[in-house]
């Protein structure tokens, strides 16, 4: 018996065959096809074909089971200590690639992956003052020095956090 494959359709028209076990990992995919069956071309116009790629892929490997639970807070920044090998590979992508693939985990609805990729952005800004976030991520500071300071006043206790 072949397996039962589904046609994904990304944001710029590119169709993906995908057999069905590893597209319904997304509870998006899964609702839609337990609606209108695995016929029909199934659309994500949220989602680029590069990213897409991406999420298939992660889908694919994880496919038979779902990766451990990522343990919050994170208590290092070391990704390799948080989640397996091939998971700590997957996230090492670029800055844009991230942010898209968090946006596509969550427009799909799969929580693994949403978990994987948040967990790689808080592992990139642990232990890191204000203005190295700024700076790695180009976020303009809108603050003027007298709000900063009176920000850093009402959060003091942010700080002192272990």
């Amino acid at each position: 018996m072949s397996e039962v494959m589904l046609k994904l359709v990304s944001q710029d028209g590119e169709t993906f065959e995908v057999e069905k076990d590893v597209a319904v990992k997304s509870n998006l995919v899964k609702t839609m096809v337990e609606d209108s069956g695995v016929d029909e071309e199934i659309p994500l116009p949220n989602v680029k074909s590069t990213v897409l790629s991406k999420v298939i892929e992660y889908c694919r490997h994880h496919k038979d089971e779902n990766p451990p639970e990522i343990e919050k807070p994170l208590k290092t920044s070391n990704m390799a200590e948080i989640v397996g090998a091939w998971d700590c590979a997957f996230v090492e992508v670029e800055q844009e690639m991230l942010f898209e693939l968090i946006l596509a985990a969550n427009y799909l609805d799969i929580k693994s992956l949403l978990d994987l990729t948040c967990a790689k952005v808080a592992s990139m800004i642990k232990g890191k003052s204000p203005e190295e976030i700024r700076k790695l991520f180009n976020i303009v500071n809108d603050f003027t020095p007298e709000e900063e300071a009176q920000v850093r006043e009402e959060n003091k206790w942010a700080e002192d956090a272990p």
